[in-house]
């Protein structure tokens, strides 16, 4: 897989993702439903992980997680667990869920899903403008549950899109209220 590294800036220790996801997308007028249809040309990262979110390609799993091996684990390299950032919205399988596991089985560390958890209902995060507030009502949804053994680790929060940073910097702020936490490390796809 071909990939264009990015660094991404926030309240973490450090933060990459493996490329942009859509590189371009042009209007090309509503369907017979109304709804505005697009031509859009993605990143090879990009069009893996919108083949495994929205067309349930899940041989996706492994490319991602594998590229993710390749690219990050350097950079990675103290991380002792990983984290999946958790859903937004019900699936039966979750892709990111399914990413954190397999790239924590390749890295030989445990993958905690149920660490980081949703604990209540937040609107769409495209229908609040402005970004503290984002980041405000995520911090609020968000609960640590202590599932972890006496130590203190470095994390690794693997998320899906990178878009303003604010469902990472709300996970960021909630964890490092936790004890048994040192270092925030982010993954986006």
């Amino acid at each position: 897989m071909e990939v264009n590294i990015k660094k991404i800036v926030g309240v973490w220790t450090l933060g990459y993702s493996l490329d942009k996801h859509t590189t371009r997308s042009t209007p090309t007028g509503p369907n017979q439903a109304a709804h505005m249809q697009f031509d859009t040309i993605r990143s090879e990262a990009g069009e893996a992980l919108f083949q495994l979110k929205y067309r349930s390609d899940f041989s996706q799993v492994s490319l991602i997680a594998q590229q993710m091996n390749e690219s990050f684990s350097e950079a990675f390299s103290s991380v002792g667990l990983v984290i999946p950032m958790p859903p937004s919205k019900v699936r039966f399988r979750q892709p990111i869920i399914e990413i954190a596991k397999e790239f924590a089985r390749l890295k030989g560390i445990p993958c905690y899903e149920n660490l980081l958890v949703k604990t209540s209902e937040t609107p769409p995060m495209k229908d609040i403008t402005e970004r503290d507030d984002k980041v405000s009502t995520l911090i609020g949804a968000f609960t640590v549950y202590d599932v972890l053994t006496e130590g203190l680790f470095d994390v690794l929060i693997i998320d899906d899109l990178f878009d303003t940073g604010s469902s990472l910097e709300a996970a960021t702020k909630v964890l490092k209220n936790y004890s048994k936490i040192r270092n925030i490390y982010c993954n986006c796809n």
